[in-house]
């Protein structure tokens, strides 16, 4: 075990040093890591991809297991549908690549989400329309409580937008760096994808726009994969090492979920879309959370000129899409953070809406 950086392990380069760490290559590795890490009651920080994260400058003070693990198995082929188990480990782009290779539907308007694919139920990832809850059947876990591997259905997740069971149960998006880590650390994912040849419909404007077919139309799955990585390198969401709007946890705030009553207070203009999950009594609207900054004022580039709030260039809205925090070569994590209260405060000021943060924050907060 070695020290290293949270920056040299998250998309967002920031982050400080681990007391230890270790590298899990396979599953038993990784089960072994974590228990003992637990039974020393040592903090525990699971990652993969670092997508997701921010970690303070301070860094962590316990043991960082990295996962791993790879590799696609096919556990059943229908003459409809395959069933596959993809390893948490295994870069997610890399398994939508090869369902597309597959001629395989489902997971193709996902391409170009940096992170592994253990993180994607944790965050009921999606895009464009999509997200995992739609493919996912179950996946295999290690429950730190119960100290044992075990399976949970989709049903179990309690699936909602950019949220899971998995994720409410990481306690740490305050200060508390002891809870880092979920109950439950994904081993692997199991979909179930259909043997069509063409995409699932087009459920989002933006992506039909882009192919030129009607909402609910089908598309052949290498042009929506095509597609889905130009729009998103067009925003900064494709990683490069060589373009700083890339370095970011991606879309920092998630878009809010809002009453009807609330969504009626702002302009006509204002991107709404109906929304509802299982368990909604009242009418809800998911507003544009890109939509509420750029009209609280906060352009892209947003923090690139020194304006009030900002840290002399470190770190910036991107200058592709405003939904992107990013560092611009040598921010630290608080850079981020204190560019990120601006804005939230900003929205809260101009709309009377309060933005919540996507990614996983450890030992940091938002300013008060």
């Amino acid at each position: 075990m070695t020290q290293k950086l949270l920056a040299h392990h998250t998309t967002a380069r920031v982050g400080g040093p681990a007391n230890a760490w270790i590298v899990a290559a396979t599953e038993a590795q990784l089960t072994r890591a974590i228990a003992a890490t637990d039974a020393g009651g040592t903090p525990l920080l699971v990652l993969s991809g670092g997508s997701n994260l921010l970690v303070s400058d301070a860094g962590f003070p316990g043991t960082v297991v990295q996962i791993a693990t790879e590799g696609i198995e096919v556990l059943e082929s229908t003459d409809t549908h395959v069933r596959v188990r993809i390893a948490a480990g295994h870069d997610w782009d890399s398994v939508v690549a090869w369902s597309v290779a597959q001629g395989l539907t489902g997971i193709e308007a996902l391409s170009g989400i940096p992170g592994s694919t253990g993180a994607t139920p944790v965050q009921n990832v999606g895009a464009y329309g999509a997200d995992i809850s739609q493919t996912l059947e179950s996946i295999r876990v290690w429950d730190r409580e119960v100290h044992k591997v075990v399976e949970l259905a989709a049903a179990d997740l309690e699936f909602g937008y950019r949220d899971s069971i998995i994720k409410r149960s990481i306690v740490s998006a305050n200060t508390d760096v002891t809870h880092a880590s979920p109950r439950w650390i994904v081993l692997s994912v199991d979909l179930k994808l259909a043997k069509s040849g063409q995409s699932a419909p087009v459920r989002y404007t933006q992506l039909a726009r882009a192919l030129n077919v009607e909402l609910g139309d089908t598309a052949p799955l290498e042009h929506i994969r095509q597609t889905v990585l130009d729009l998103r390198a067009s925003k900064g969401m494709v990683l490069n090492a060589a373009d700083y709007d890339t370095w970011s946890t991606g879309s920092f705030f998630t878009n809010p979920i809002v009453p009807a009553s609330v969504a009626a207070t702002l302009p006509d203009h204002a991107p709404r879309f109906a929304h509802h999950e299982a368990g909604d009594t009242a009418e809800t609207v998911k507003l544009s959370a890109a939509w509420l900054i750029d009209h609280a004022g906060f352009r892209k580039g947003f923090g690139l000129h020194n304006e009030p709030g900002t840290v002399d260039g470190r770190a910036s809205l991107s200058t592709k899409h405003t939904l992107a925090l990013t560092n611009r070569g040598n921010a630290k994590t608080q850079d981020l953070l204190r560019i990120a209260t601006t804005v939230r405060d900003g929205v809260a000021d101009t709309w009377g809406i309060t933005l919540v943060p996507e990614p996983v924050l450890v030992g940091v907060q938002l300013g008060r």
